[in-house]
């Protein structure tokens, strides 16, 4: 199957294909016409490392994931563990962002807007007293 019509099969553009190939995340077959040939199993792939992306894994991760995805005698500790640190990661980044949301909302609150030159939102900002 040619890049393009992997890349309508997917969802991923061509230069993330071309990207994960250069990277070798996926294998694709130069044809004789120099373009590049993908597979059903190339495309599963893709598609798997897709789905990881959606989910905010690291293309990192999708590799270890990938690997462990293609490897019968893998371990299901081993794949949980990697989503478990992920999920970990993604719940300490939704904790920084609650916290950033309470001071931007507690520095909008504080600040009466109108036409004065009094802003409760600079005062804040600049004395980093949004606690």
């Amino acid at each position: 199957m040619k890049i393009g019509e992997v890349a309508k099969l997917t969802g991923l553009s061509v230069k993330s294909i071309r990207y994960y190939h250069d990277i070798d995340l996926v294998v694709a077959h130069r044809g004789e016409n120099g373009y590049r040939e993908y597979s059903d199993s190339a495309v599963n792939a893709l598609q798997f490392i897709q789905h990881c992306r959606e989910l905010g894994f690291p293309l990192e991760d999708c590799k270890a994931l990938l690997k462990l995805q293609n490897n019968t005698h893998r371990n299901a500790k081993d794949v949980k563990e990697l989503v478990s640190h992920h999920l970990q990661d993604i719940e300490l980044r939704i904790n920084k962002l609650t916290v950033l949301q309470e001071q931007l909302s507690k520095l909008i609150h504080d600040c009466h807007g109108g036409e004065q030159p009094d802003c409760a939102i600079l005062t804040g900002l600049s004395h980093n007293s949004t606690n």
